[in-house]
């Protein structure tokens, strides 16, 4: 059985570095590399389709200090993979900036959870995927410092012109400790918009686990990729079985 389950790689910029962070904890951030334009062009050297990347600086302060590094890694990818780029996208102005710089889709966190309506706007602009960042099924703000009160289940159907929801279970990102399947399979069978899982990918197994999910969209993977847990060309061929 094939699947149409996509993979995106995951690049996270902070002060122009690729690092990454263990749920979501600033001051536990491990670097990983200072050319995120040739970490995006081995991803797509690889095969992959789609290329995630978030500014964590523009997610937790909302200066954009790392798009010029968005621009080029655009640039390297051009015809060969998909952008999708998030953090700190908050504006019409924030998304149209980043189409005119190439991406093919922004994430919107904190400012979609706080104005639904702000996703419509800015798709007409790009498409929207809508990151979802929960612990215990409650949405985190602010690069995932503040708590906002909503739950992920209403969430779902707060959104009906988005392209996409990235799904992070914040406990389990960076944690290399397998991702929440059970929770995955719940939102993909509450909503016929596309879901990306996010967080906690930690081995083949896991791509195969979530790939088997009917009905899902991508998956993120960012840390198993950098520790040498697998390879971008491995996930690829495990998506291909499944």
């Amino acid at each position: 059985m094939t699947t149409s389950c996509d993979l995106y790689p995951a690049i996270d910029l902070r002060g122009g570095r690729v690092v990454r962070l263990a749920q979501g904890d600033y001051d536990a951030e491990t670097v990983y590399g200072d050319d995120p334009v040739a970490v995006a062009t081995s991803f797509a050297d690889a095969g992959a389709p789609w290329v995630h990347v978030v500014d964590l600086d523009a997610a937790r302060t909302g200066d954009p200090v790392n798009r010029p590094v968005v621009g080029r890694i655009a640039v390297a990818l051009a015809g060969r993979a998909k952008l999708q780029n998030g953090g700190g996208v908050r504006t019409v102005d924030d998304a149209r900036r980043l189409a005119a710089a190439g991406v093919d889709r922004v994430v919107m966190g904190s400012a979609a959870v706080r104005r639904p309506a702000l996703v419509a706007e800015v798709g007409d602009v790009v498409p929207v995927a809508v990151g979802l960042d929960h612990r215990d099924g409650e949405l985190a703000t602010d690069g995932w410092t503040e708590c906002s009160g909503v739950q992920l289940t209403d969430a779902l159907e707060s959104f009906p012109t988005a392209a996409a929801f990235v799904i992070t279970d914040i406990s389990r990102d960076g944690m290399l400790e397998g991702p929440d399947t059970a929770g995955l399979a719940a939102a993909v069978a509450g909503t016929r918009i596309p879901v990306i899982a996010s967080g906690g990918v930690s081995s083949l197994d896991d791509v195969r686990a979530l790939a088997s999910i009917p009905g899902i969209g991508g998956i993120i993977t960012g840390r198993a990729v950098y520790e040498g847990r697998f390879t971008v060309a491995d996930a690829l061929q495990a998506l291909e079985i499944v």
